[in-house]
C-alpha cells in the first residue's frame, strides 16, 4: 500500500511515522509550506526548524522525503476566506478550512491522488460500518480533534489514516523519546500557523485597519470605552477589551453601526444560548436521517473542547436546528456546530452557524 505521512516537525506527525514502519508501511513523508508572500510584505511560519526535524526523521526510518508548496493556494482557501469572514462580523475556523481545502483538498489533487492512503497526525479515528468509512472520536477525548475534521466529505475520509488516533497523547510523547525523536518535548503548536510570530490583531490591522467605535453595556446602554474596530473582537470574547471592572464578555456586535454590545460578570443570562441553528449542514459520510420529523437526540460542539454537549436536532427548511440541554456560551456566527452520534460518537457533519449578529 502506497501512502503519504504529512509530517509537520511536531511530535505527533512524527510517532506517525515511527506507528507506520512498525506496521511495516513505508511511507512517503511530505512536508507542506503554507507561509505567504503578499503586496503588503511576508508571512510565513516558522518552518526551517520544522523541516530540519522532519528530513531528520525520514532519514532516521529510511523514507522518501518531498517539501511541496502550496502557497498561492493556502492563501485563496484558507486565508482569504478568514479575512473575509472577519470583515464581515463573524467568526471563521482556518484550521477547519485548512484541512478540508488544503491538506486534504489541494495536496490530494496535485500528490496525494498517487497515494493509496493519507496518513497525519490528527487525533482522532476511522471506524468501518455498514462498509462505510465514519469519522470517529479519538481514544484520547482532551486531545480529539474530529471538530477540526467536521468539514471534510466522504471521499476525504475513506482516504485517511490516524495512526495515533488510539494512543493518549503521554503515550505518543513517550513513543517519541523512547525513539530520541527530536520532536519528543516539543511544545504543541498554538494559533493560526499561516500568522508565523505575527500578532493576530497586527495581521487583521494590515488588512482591515481601524474603526474606532463604542463599546456599550447591553444591559443598561451605558458607554463604556472605545474599541478600533468591530473585527477585532468575536462573541463570548473576556480578554482584550480594556475595561475595569470587570469580567467584560463580548455578547453582540452592531456591525451596520460598530458598536460593541457586553456584559459584566461570569455567568449572565445574556451571555449563553440554547439554540444553535446550523446552515449548510453536510454530511461527512451519508445522510443517515433523510427528511427526518421531529426530533433526533444528539451531541455535538460549537468549537474544540473536550466536552460534548447533548441535545436534540430537527429541520427546518434548509435548516438543522439544535436544542441545547445546556446553556452554552458565546455561540457566534460563522462558527462551525459539528454533530455527533449521542451513542457511537460517530461524527456525521456540520454546518455554519447562522445568527442575527452576523446581520
Amino acid at each position: 500500500m502506497k501512502i503519504a505521512a504529512l509530517v509537520s516537525g511536531g511530535v505527533d506527525s512524527s510517532v506517525v511515522v515511527h506507528q507506520l514502519k512498525e506496521q511495516g508501511y513505508d511511507p512517503t513523508i511530505f512536508y507542506i509550506r503554507i507561509g505567504m508572500e503578499d503586496k503588503d510584505g511576508y508571512i510565513d511560519c516558522p518552518a526551517e526548524e520544522d523541516i530540519e526535524i522532519t528530513s531528520y526523521i525520514a532519514k532516521k526510518y529510511g523514507c522518501k522525503f518531498e517539501i511541496v508548496s502550496l502557497h498561492e493556494e493556502y492563501w485563496e482557501n484558507v486565508v482569504s476566506y478568514t479575512i473575509e469572514a472577519v470583515k464581515r462580523g463573524l467568526t471563521p475556523n482556518p484550521d477547519m478550512m485548512c484541512n478540508k481545502m488544503i491538506k486534504f483538498g489541494c495536496f490530494e489533487q496535485n500528490w496525494g491522488h498517487e497515494f493509496d492512503k493519507i496518513a497525519t497526525g490528527h487525533y482522532a479515528t476511522t471506524t468501518e460500518l455498514n462498509d462505510k468509512t465514519w469519522l470517529s472520536t479519538a481514544a484520547d477525548h482532551v486531545k480529539d480533534q474530529t471538530y477540526f475534521l467536521g468539514q471534510i466529505n466522504y471521499m476525504q475520509v475513506s482516504k485517511l489514516m490516524f495512526p495515533i488516533g488510539h494512543l493518549q497523547k503521554s503515550e505518543v510523547r513517550a513513543i517519541a523519546a523512547q525513539q530520541g525523536l527530536p520532536s519528543a518535548l516539543r511544545k504543541d503548536s498554538q494559533g493560526i500557523c499561516f500568522l508565523g510570530k505575527i500578532n493576530y490583531n497586527d495581521f487583521i490591522g494590515r488588512y482591515l485597519g481601524e474603526r474606532p467605535g463604542k463599546i456599550v453595556e447591553l444591559e443598561t446602554g451605558k458607554i463604556l470605552g472605545k474599541h478600533n474596530g468591530y473585527w477585532y473582537h468575536t462573541i463570548g470574547q473576556r480578554k482584550g477589551l480594556g475595561l475595569s471592572g470587570g469580567p467584560w464578555f463580548v455578547i453582540k456586535k452592531d456591525i451596520k453601526r460598530n458598536i460593541i454590545y457586553v456584559s459584566n460578570g461570569y455567568d449572565p443570562d445574556t451571555q449563553y444560548g440554547k439554540v444553535v441553528n446550523l446552515a449548510g449542514f453536510s454530511f461527512i459520510t451519508e445522510d443517515i436521517w433523510g427528511d427526518f420529523e421531529g426530533t433526533r437526540d444528539i451531541t455535538f460542539k460549537v468549537r474544540h473542547t473536550p466536552e460534548f454537549t447533548r441535545g436534540k436536532i430537527e429541520k427546518i427548511g434548509d435548516i438543522y436546528r439544535i436544542q441545547s440541554e445546556e446553556k452554552i456560551q458565546g455561540i457566534a456566527a460563522g462558527q462551525f456546530g459539528v454533530v455527533y452520534d449521542e451513542e457511537s460518537r460517530l461524527c456525521l457533519g456540520s454546518g455554519v452557524i447562522a445568527d442575527e449578529t452576523a446581520e
